[in-house]
């Protein structure tokens, strides 16, 4: 787990080293334990280290060919770098380190740019060809890890990172992208490729570019369109070889050098994950998670159980009411607005674990694969889809946004309702529900969360909160065999008899016992509404309606008051309206206004 950075020039130019160290320095969170870059006149490229594998300084990167010709570095970890290396060596290839950056490097040389297609793994790599003069940037199937792009006209260069204020530091200017911020407040986040910021993207999950003198070329090289649903599969198929797969995909990310844990909420989720682990483990693992004092938010005593179920050495904290303190660095560390309260938690179970290890397993990606979310159970009912109107699809990518009905008419002013007006901000979700046409409504409804919701805001989450305490994550269900395989499993397995996750229950409850199981869903969130009311109340006044939110010319300020009072009185429930406000204004003082404090 690191962070990378760097540049192509497509007129000869070589960058300085002190921007480099800025980019460096933006992003050293991500990886503490080193920092190195290269640069010649055609490209630049950098990273910050956290050491997982290969603890040796021969690991640290960038990793170079021994004629050096070709540069790698790469974010994320290589999951099956050991069979790949096995199989490299039998190429010929001699290795000097035991770390899966140097897999990357011989990948590379032996099977060309399309080596990607061999990982197994959560990844942003960048590969400089010296000899071609060509740059190959990667990012991993289902976007665990972030890579940004912006392409620099003005001055010939296409800057890469895996946050984006280091961009910021190679001189780009940061400017609203207003189309991006109203696609956030339909949908409570800034979906993929798009950036709450002008010309800055997101590389798309499973997809490669290619940088040369003449431009950039972006394709994707795996594709889970491609997957085709099994209608022959059993329920006793599916059980088997989701188990199977689960079993594996924990095994092989349990791969480190350094000390690794995992989060335990007592949830499905990660009490399977850790079920798995246990199993592959002599000692005991260590567990990390966080509570809150109102029991209707609180989970600990479930995550109590499966420790004690699972003979873990466990840690629990409880986390007080004090969001002020901790949204700010929220929104920095995420570079944009989130609407989604529960990175600040996320952030204190990362504080907790990082005290004792470098690594942990997550839950992470359950819930999108296999029908988690109690919204699938409110809009698909029992599972069956037979009864479903035309226009199904629009009507439930409506009723999962942020602003509801008229809400958009009476909050949005200037350039914020001009952009939700003149495109569709919900089309990036609706969009990819209109492309899954073979499969059954509730995958369709699934595969356009995992292509959206998923990498932008529910994978951000965790790479973002865990890498600011320098903390890696890794989830067994975003393993893409299990991607594959999960939209291969028909939609009426997952939502059944009014049960979400229906199979997938069935396989592992034998594991985690009938109450861990079957307990109702909690979210992973902090009780903000609650907080708007009572001790956040002052905030909230001097964060919106102080006039700066009002001067900006993008919120009726007067709606937005009327809200708030009436969320206070009890008379209305607008915690998420409320908290994407202020993450919007947040984001606006951060890095519009440039305010450091």
């Amino acid at each position: 787990m690191c962070g990378i950075f760097g540049c192509f020039s497509f007129e000869p130019g070589r960058v300085s080293d002190e921007v480099l160290r800025r980019m460096a320095s933006s992003i050293e969170h991500r990886g503490p334990d080193a920092m190195g870059f290269h640069s010649d006149e055609r490209a630049a490229l950098g990273n910050t280290r956290l050491s997982i594998l290969d603890l040796q300084e021969r690991s640290n990167q960038p990793m170079f060919s021994d004629d050096s010709q070709i540069a790698v570095v790469q974010n994320g970890e290589i999951y099956n770098y050991i069979e790949l290396r096995e199989e490299l060596k039998s190429l010929g290839a001699i290795f000097r380190t035991t770390g899966d950056t140097e897999v990357l490097l011989h990948a590379y040389i032996h099977w060309g740019p399309n080596f990607v297609k061999r990982l197994n793994g959560m990844f942003a790599i960048a590969v400089y060809d010296r000899q071609s003069e060509r740059m190959w940037l990667y990012r991993d199937r289902l976007g665990v890890k972030p890579l940004y792009l912006t392409v620099r006209k003005e001055t010939g260069r296409i800057w890469f990172a895996s946050e984006i204020k280091a961009l910021f530091e190679a001189g780009i200017e940061a400017r609203p992208n207003y189309d991006a911020l109203a696609q956030f407040l339909a949908l409570n986040y800034v979906p993929q490729p798009h950036t709450a910021f002008l010309d800055i993207e997101h590389l798309p999950p499973a997809s490669m570019a290619e940088i040369t003198a003449e431009g950039i070329n972006i394709r994707p090289y795996w594709d889970l369109l491609d997957i085709v649903p099994d209608r022959g599969m059993t329920e006793d198929d599916a059980r088997e070889e989701l188990l199977a797969l689960l079993y594996d995909a924990t095994r092989i990310r349990m791969r480190s050098d350094a000390q690794f844990g995992a989060f335990l909420s007592g949830g499905l989720d990660s009490s399977s994950v850790v079920g798995m682990m246990s199993r592959l483990q002599e000692q005991p693992v260590r567990t990390y998670s966080i509570g809150f004092a109102d029991p209707r938010f609180d989970e600990s005593h479930f995550a109590e159980k499966a420790s004690a179920l699972f003979g873990t050495s466990h840690t629990n904290q409880i986390m007080l009411p004090d969001a002020t303190s901790m949204w700010n660095k929220f929104i920095w560390h995420t570079d944009q607005p989130h609407g989604d309260i529960s990175f600040i938690p996320m952030a204190q179970v990362a504080k907790l674990a990082a005290k004792d290890v470098k690594m942990v397993l997550t839950g992470d990606g359950g819930d999108e694969l296999f029908a988690g979310y109690d919204k699938y159970l409110a809009f698909f009912g029992d599972g069956d889809t037979s009864q479903l109107k035309s226009g199904w699809d629009k009507d439930f990518v409506r009723q999962s946004g942020l602003l509801l009905d008229d809400e958009p008419d009476q909050l949005l002013r200037g350039s914020l309702r001009e952009a939700f007006h003149d495109r569709d901000p919900y089309r990036e979700l609706s969009n990819q529900i209109a492309l899954a046409t073979h499969q059954d409504p509730i995958n369709r409804v699934l595969f356009a969360e995992t292509k959206t919701l998923l990498p932008g805001n529910n994978l951000v989450k965790p790479d973002r909160m865990a890498m600011a305490h320098s903390l890696e994550v890794r989830s067994p269900f975003l393993d893409y065999r299990m991607a594959e395989f999960a939209f291969r499993v028909p939609g009426e397995f997952k939502l059944r008899n009014g049960v979400t996750k229906a199979i997938y229950k069935d396989a592992v409850e034998p594991m985690l016992g009938h109450e861990l199981t079957h307990r109702k869903k909690q979210m992973f969130t902090v009780p903000v509404g609650e907080w708007f009311r009572e001790s956040l109340a002052p905030f909230c006044q001097e964060l919106l309606f102080s006039g700066r939110f009002e001067d900006r010319g993008i919120i009726d300020v007067t709606a937005a008051e009327r809200m708030h009072e009436q969320h206070i009185a009890g008379e209305a429930n607008y915690t998420r309206q409320i908290r994407a406000m202020i993450s919007l204004e947040i984001w606006f003082r951060i890095f519009i206004d440039r305010e450091t404090s």
